[in-house]
């Protein structure tokens, strides 16, 4: 089972400026909890018991968030971060968090979207099917926002298509599974886009898989999703 978790939460969340201007977006007030607090409480009802925050943009707030409401875990050392001086973008971000990893496999997730993936589920397709990567893929209907993933039969990943209008389609979930080896024996820049220079780029060559889990998801990074998130999560089971 997996134990431990990068948490990608650097970004400064622009488009929620109008509504938080103070704060990153890990942070936004939902139901009178921080957003951070409900991805952490899912992960680890999962059994995550581990986490590296991939911090840049006001990370003393979260910072001092997590000191003052998860005291045995930074005590524990298991609470760690690993923080950009300069931007590094999604992949930068992931391939310097994975610097502090001991494990060879290690769950990734953005830190502005509540996905309700199964974790053991995922990692034992990961681990069966010996992927560098595997993505968690939610079903989506009538959308444009996000880009579609699609896959074969046995899950490998075939292609990302651009965004714009789908009837229905499969969309990155923001959950991950990687295989820290595998990426760090890349290479890859200190500054790159996951998507785009690791995924898109490696996905015809390398053993990239998705896993389509119909859960429970949002992502935080519009006011419209923010307000719905108000109304939806109090009654969620994380």
């Amino acid at each position: 089972m997996m134990k431990e978790a990068i948490i990608l939460a650097g970004g400064s969340g622009f488009r929620l400026q109008s509504v938080n201007p103070d704060l990153p977006k890990a942070l936004v007030p939902i139901a009178g909890k921080p957003f951070l607090h409900y991805l952490i409480t899912h992960l680890q009802n999962q059994g995550i018991e581990k986490f590296i925050f991939a911090l840049g943009y006001k990370h003393e707030l979260i910072e001092q968030y997590l000191l003052e409401n998860y005291p045995a875990l930074i005590q524990n050392n298991h609470i760690q971060f690993s923080i950009e001086t300069a931007p590094l973008h999604t992949g930068g971000a992931i391939q310097m968090a994975l610097t502090k990893t001991s494990e060879q496999h290690v769950l990734i997730v953005n830190g502005d979207t509540l996905f309700l993936a199964d974790l053991k589920a995922l990692t034992d397709f990961h681990l069966q099917q010996q992927a560098v990567c595997t993505l968690a893929l939610k079903p989506m209907f009538f959308f444009e926002r996000y880009a579609v993933v699609e896959i074969d039969n046995n899950g490998r990943i075939l292609s990302f298509l651009e965004k714009h209008f789908y009837e229905k389609g499969l969309i990155n979930g923001g959950v991950y599974i990687m295989n820290t080896a595998a990426f760090l024996s890349l290479n890859l820049p200190a500054f790159f886009s996951f998507e785009k220079e690791y995924l898109h780029k490696y996905v015809s060559v390398l053993p990239i898989m998705g896993l389509v889990q119909d859960k429970y998801f949002i992502d935080i990074g519009i006011p419209e999703d923010l307000k719905k998130a108000q109304v939806e999560f109090p009654g969620l089971t994380l």
